[in-house]
């Protein structure tokens, strides 16, 4: 009941607790109604007072100036009501109205610039400097246009006084303006003392770093506009009194080329289209929405769905086109009131900017709606070196020849005109008829050389079983076409890839039928094969014919089929070549076979494996062809890594770079670079590692190497990267492999990504980045159109997340996040100790969330999970967190609360069987006594608190060299409750000194620095 002024106050106070949004302006208006009815204004003030501060940072700019009038009348007839405080907010909130008034154009503009000279008029007779009306005229000049280098003039020059906004809000201000001279780099760098977090306040950095974000992008500081982005996004979406910071997140989404995290971020921002409270501000967001749905309507994808007003479907262009009326609607409407074009103006340049990257900015994230259009898409990364993208030639037969030049050179390029071959034969823009015969065979050939490239196009993408089924049509086609040895190689290339399936047949049942119509897939490949041991036996028939196609066939040339005409000289090369790749796959299955042997390869399998890569080598080196002995010797180095043996594995891999070399084969050089590099991160060498990685992604690009791994590749850099403490690099290149393994359709991979960028970014400082990248894990998980990640990796993220929620502050949702995860890992049967240690978490979350009655309920589940599943070290913890919460929030009436839950963790740790691995009984011991110390300090009980700092510094002792920093600590609490709390200087003197000395000779400088600045202040007593 609210029938006292009491009882108002105190609903006040709660009110004030609340986050700023419809619930607390809704409840301060029902506070004013109930203060009215109370003879003294006093009450009245203070609720007028709370509104005010409702309406401000929930946008409801329209409401403003009327509850501000009614307080103006009170300070007029009873300013005795006012304290000092809300005196001071009187004057305050004229600034507000101002702002407020420019919202809204049915408000003449007169009436604006006549309230800034009453404001001036007010502050001048309360003996008030009138720089922040200074600040309200250079407002109203920024907003209209006329004036506004010297209204900024007289602002800027002004002393600040006790009235002016924040220095953090000022910066914001001056930087602005800067941006609209368009001095970006000078406004960047007024903004320092904000992004440094030296100045801030309720609304910074939040508000400045949506301002920022287009300057970065143009100064082409990337890497802060990414974590300018996800750190201040959250802190804008979804309030009505942020749209214009939405509307920026919204434009800047658009010009980075990530339309797909724009959508997300409308659907986020859904109830701001009905906002209306503040109409520059929600013409600025409008603008934002137009900005992004322009861009999907240039490219195509009016027609995707969009989240729009409430209580209809939308689409980019239906939305567009309403988006655009009202926008220019209200535009006018403001310039009409200003008698200027200035805001329709800011408008048009606003919609007239186009992205500034050529590629996607990688940010990190999971975009759940990136695959509602194209345009949403992540493309590739733009290379770190020159890029090559193969030429497609116009004329069909020289399209086939330089396709079939680049095959037999091994090039990556070839597959690009391969793809484009098949399409000109399917759409019928290839001649009519093909000129097969002398210009480009027979047709058999050219169908069986397609059929090779889609078999090779399903292996990368996993489709083995299509795979083989087109190689062994390929088999037929080339066997009818005349051309033997690339028949031979088709055939053992199908039956090797069986090894990768664990045996599955080269030629699968479906497709029996269709490879005989095709040319009669015969021996080897052929035949239903499903055991090693068989396609061993069939590998080894195949090894004979080559034996035999040698004679026949020869490399010499002689004997050319019908299909190897068109070879002329180079056919003894392109024979040898087959015939090394026949080698080449009978090495590929035996190592295949050895390295996926449970639990660990057999002598006889190592043995073939490398009897087969040793044959490879030597037939490469006898018909000179260097690239097919790098091959070699990168079987061999896996197996010798595999082994242990790290340092012939490297060796291996170094001379195959020198053979990719010798052969003039660059493109071939990516995947032994890539190779050598994890070998060295595994010997802790990750500056090589990382520069080659650089050139193995550059090569790739550069010589149009499509099937490269550039995802797991980026993955690996990072890592390099974030070894080296090169943490913005490590930033992009994991988020640039995340949005390729997104790509990929591989959301494991994605997710792993994803947490090693989250912990990139949470040990460079940038935990809120961390938080938004992890968030958009688990909303992307609730995609049911997109593969969902393993449920124990998602299970990671939610841990990662609530730890990152925690340490921002944030308890309450970190503890949402904990008990979401408690009933989760609650029905795994096997590690049930995880289960009590999230439920402590949460617990723990929910006591700093003040929380303490779910807390409690929490605390029991996780006693009764423990009892289940022990989890000591977890249970322990949360016990003297709890005892120091409950002295937080209760001072001394908790003393006994708080002594209870230590005598907990005593139990706890008396519960623990003495031989238990893995934990440090001293350790957890000095905890609890440490904890007692302090809180028996901080209920003046001195004498036993210096008895547990003491027995916990001789708990540390036990644990020799690690104990060393937990007994400084422990040692610094005993000398404040001994110099402060019993007033023996001396004692706590001879305590330290004795302390920094041990300190000094373990190597432990910023310990015993911080123990001789209390030394010195208790000498200096």
């Amino acid at each position: 009941m609210l029938d006292t002024p009491e009882a108002v106050f105190e609903a006040l106070r709660e009110n004030h607790e609340r986050p700023y949004g419809l619930q607390r302006s809704v409840t301060a208006e029902e506070l004013v109604e109930a203060a009215e009815a109370f003879e003294k204004p006093d009450v009245l003030v203070t609720a007028l007072l709370e509104l005010m501060s409702a309406y401000e940072y929930t946008g409801e700019h329209r409401k403003a100036p009327v509850v501000f009038a009614r307080l103006l009348k009170l300070w007029d007839t009873t300013p005795e009501s006012f304290s000092e405080w809300e005196a001071h907010h009187v004057f305050w909130n004229f600034k507000w109205v101002t702002t407020s008034l420019l919202q809204v154009p049915e408000v003449p503009l007169a009436t604006v610039q006549g309230w800034t000279d009453r404001m001036r008029e007010r502050y001048e007779a309360a003996g008030h400097g009138v720089q922040p009306v200074a600040a309200m005229r250079y407002h109203i000049a920024a907003h209209t246009g006329v004036g506004i280098e010297d209204a900024y003039d007289l602002w800027a020059t002004r002393p600040r006084t006790k009235l002016s906004d924040c220095e953090a809000c000022e910066t914001r201000h001056f930087a602005s303006h800067l941006v609209r001279t368009g001095d970006d780099k000078a406004a960047l760098d007024a903004w320092g003392p904000v992004f440094d977090r030296s100045q801030s306040c309720s609304e910074e950095p939040k508000t400045s770093q949506a301002r920022a974000l287009l300057p970065l992008l143009r100064t082409g500081r990337l890497d802060e506009a990414r974590s300018f982005h996800l750190a201040g996004y959250r802190q804008v979406r979804g309030n009505t009194g942020t749209q214009n910071e939405v509307g920026l997140h919204l434009e800047f989404c658009a010009l980075s080329r990530n339309e797909g995290r724009g959508l997300e971020i409308l659907a986020e921002n859904r109830p701001l289209f009905a906002s209306d409270g503040a109409p520059l501000d929600h013409l600025d967001f409008l603008t934002g929405v137009e900005v992004l749905l322009a861009r999907l309507d240039e490219d195509g994808h009016a027609g995707t769905a969009v989240a729009g007003p409430a209580g209809r479907e939308w689409t980019a262009g239906t939305l567009l086109a309403h988006v655009r009326a009202e926008a220019d609607r209200l535009a006018a409407a403001f310039d009409a009131r200003n008698g200027t074009g200035t805001i329709g103006d800011r408008r048009r340049e606003r919609l007239a900017r186009r992205p500034l990257l050529d590629e996607p900015l990688p940010l990190g994230l999971r975009a759940t709606l990136a695959r509602t259009a194209g345009a949403t898409t992540p493309a590739p990364a733009p290379a770190p070196a020159l890029a090559t993208v193969t030429t497609v030639p116009d004329d069909f037969v020289t399209l086939v020849h330089e396709a079939r030049r680049l095959d037999l050179e091994g090039h990556p390029g070839a597959d690009r005109l391969w793809i484009r071959i098949g399409e000109r034969l399917a759409d019928g823009t290839a001649p009519d008829p093909v000129p097969y015969g002398d210009e480009l065979g027979p047709e058999e050939r050219l169908r069986a050389e397609l059929a090779e490239h889609e078999a090779f196009r399903n292996g990368m993408t996993d489709r083995h079983h299509e795979g083989l089924a087109w190689l062994n049509r390929a088999a037929g086609l080339y066997e009818r076409a005349g051309m033997p040895w690339h028949a031979l190689s088709a055939r053992t290339r199908g039956l090797a890839w069986g090894t990768y399936q664990g045996g599955e047949s080269a030629n699968a049942n479906a497709n029996e039928n269709e490879n005989e119509a095709e040319g009669g897939a015969e021996g080897g490949a052929g035949n239903r094969t499903d055991t090693a041991e068989d396609i061993r036996a069939g590998l080894d028939a195949l090894l004979r014919d080559a034996e035999r196609l040698t004679t026949e066939a020869p490399f010499t040339g002689e004997n050319a089929g019908a299909g190897e005409a068109a070879f002329g000289a180079d056919l003894g090369k392109a024979r040898a070549v087959e015939y090394l790749t026949v080698l080449n796959a009978r090495a590929y299955a035996a190592f295949q076979e050895a390295m996926t042997e449970e639990p660990e390869p057999s002598d006889a399998s190592l043995a073939r494996a490398e009897e087969h890569t040793r044959t490879l080598r030597t037939e490469a080196e006898r018909l000179n062809l260097p690239h097919q002995v790098a091959n070699a010797r990168q079987y061999a180095a896996d197996m010798a890594g595999r082994g242990g043996d790290l340092d012939r594995a490297e060796a291996e891999l170094r001379a195959a770079l020198g053979d990719v070399a010798a052969a003039g084969r660059p493109w071939r050089g990516s995947r032994p670079r890539a190779q050598l590099a994890r070998l060295l991160m595994a010997k802790d060498q990750p500056a090589e590692a990382a520069e080659l990685l650089h050139q193995a992604i550059a090569d790739a690009v550069r010589h149009d190497d499509t099937e490269f791994p550039l995802a797991p590749t980026y993955a690996m850099l990072g890592h390099a990267a974030s070894h080296l403490g090169d943490f913005g690099g490590a930033v992009r290149h994991l988020s640039e492999a995340a949005a390729r393994f997104d790509q990929a359709g591989e959301p494991d991979d994605a997710t792993d990504a994803r947490l090693q960028l989250a912990d990139v970014l949470a040990r460079s400082g940038q935990q809120a980045d961390a938080v938004a990248v992890l968030e958009s894990v688990l909303s992307g998980a609730q995609d049911e159109t997109a593969p969902a990640p393993d449920d124990r990796l998602l299970a990671q993220v939610r841990l990662t997340l609530a730890r990152g929620l925690r340490d921002l502050e944030e308890y309450l949702p970190a503890a949402e996040e904990f008990l979401r995860l408690a009933d989760t890992v609650a029905g795994w049967e096997d590690d049930r100790h995880i289960h009590t240690m999230v439920a402590a978490d949460a617990a723990v979350a929910l006591a700093m969330a003040d929380r303490w009655e779910a807390a409690d309920t929490a605390y029991a589940r996780a006693v009764a999970a423990h009892d289940e599943a022990p989890n000591w070290p977890r249970i322990a913890e949360m016990a003297r967190e709890f005892a120091r919460l409950t002295m937080m929030s209760r001072d001394t009436e908790g003393l006994d609360t708080a002594l209870e839950h230590l005598t907990r963790a005593d139990a706890v740790l008396a519960a623990v069987p003495e031989d238990t691995t893995d934990f440090a009984h001293w350790y957890e011991t000095g905890q609890v006594h440490y904890r007692r110390a302090r809180v028996l300090a901080g209920a003046d009980r001195h004498s036993e608190a210096l008895a547990e700092a003491e027995a916990a510094v001789a708990a540390y002792e036990r644990g020799g060299e690690n104990g060393g920093f937990p007994r400084a600590e422990a040692t610094r609490i005993a000398a404040l409750i001994e110099g402060n709390g019993l007033e023996r200087l001396n004692d706590a003197i001879t305590r330290l000194t004795g302390e920094i000395a041990r300190c000094r000779a373990a190597g432990m400088e910023e310990a015993a620095g911080i123990l001789d600045a209390l030394r010195q202040d208790y000498l200096s007593r």
